[in-house]
């Protein structure tokens, strides 16, 4: 079943495609990853199942980009959003893409963001915009997260942190809540009482973690990563993936739909699985394209 929401999303996709005369546009598709350096996030970070999943939506295979900058920045330096901007940059004009749905996780979410809320900030930005139909984002740090906050604090919480979040970068200093929210008034668009995003950027909310030992599901995305989350959502709200709370993921754009409205069995995402080929995502995902 298709959601109100989605079922807008593609009435105004249409009607653009109508207006615009882009019945023949060319579809790209960009994987946009969270906090972190990367230099091999489709092994690292998505995984291969995932990024081979979503790309069987395209019409051309070779129509898929995954991004690997260095997120440990904030998400208006040059090796953050400035690397985003030349990846995605080169992709839509190496490709001729005209019609990009960008899928971004995490803290991907924020970097994305701020392209989309900052037109002049640079001169690649209007491009990209021009040429994204819609985001797809998958438990976004919108409103910052509260383990941010604990890391920064330098506690021996954040010892336990280091594997999920990384240590005092940058991007996680970035992500306090206090300090989103100061970004999301004076920044960034999308968030209640700000200007709408210039496109769509739609939320996917992952609602729980489960670590049951005799469940299979536990162990989708890895049991050990699971369980981490397990322990981090105590410091969370009860709707939350481990990470992330749900408010904060659905704090800017549109909900598209919380987890366990589509997935396999219902089943949650934890805020590691929802960057995994778990309980159908991936195939969501794909048909979204």
């Amino acid at each position: 079943m298709i959601s109100k929401l989605k079922i807008t999303k593609y009435i105004l996709a249409f009607a653009l495609m109508i207006s615009s005369g882009s019945a023949l546009s060319v579809t790209g598709v960009a994987l946009v990853h969270g906090t972190g350096a990367q230099t091999n996030a489709y092994d690292d970070y998505w995984e291969s199942g995932m990024v081979e999943s979503i790309r069987l939506g395209l019409a051309d295979s070779n129509n898929l980009l995954v991004v690997n900058c260095d997120f440990e920045e904030y998400m208006w330096d040059a090796a953050s959003s400035g690397c985003l901007a030349t990846q995605l940059y080169n992709f839509i004009n190496a490709r001729n893409i005209d019609d990009l749905v960008v899928i971004t996780h995490s803290n991907g979410g924020n970097v994305m963001r701020w392209i989309l809320s900052n037109p002049t900030w640079d001169s690649r930005y209007p491009t990209i915009i021009n040429s994204v139909r819609w985001v797809n984002a998958i438990g976004t740090t919108s409103a910052g997260t509260p383990l941010a906050d604990a890391v920064m604090s330098g506690n021996v919480f954040e010892a336990s942190l280091g594997w999920l979040l990384g240590y005092q970068s940058d991007a996680v200093r970035m992500q306090q809540t206090s300090w989103m929210d100061y970004y999301n008034t004076n920044w960034l668009l999308g968030t209640a009482g700000r200007p709408t995003l210039p496109v769509g950027f739609w939320n996917i909310v992952g609602s729980d973690v489960e670590t049951a030992v005799w469940d299979s599901d536990s162990y989708c995305g890895g049991y050990t990563l699971n369980l981490g989350l397990e322990i981090t959502k105590a410091w969370l709200n009860s709707c939350a993936d481990g990470f992330v709370d749900c408010t904060s993921q659905n704090a800017a754009g549109s909900l598209w739909f919380y987890d366990t409205t589509y997935t396999a069995g219902g089943e949650p995402l934890s805020h590691n699985q929802s960057r995994r080929q778990c309980f159908n995502l991936d195939v969501i995902l794909r048909n979204d394209l």
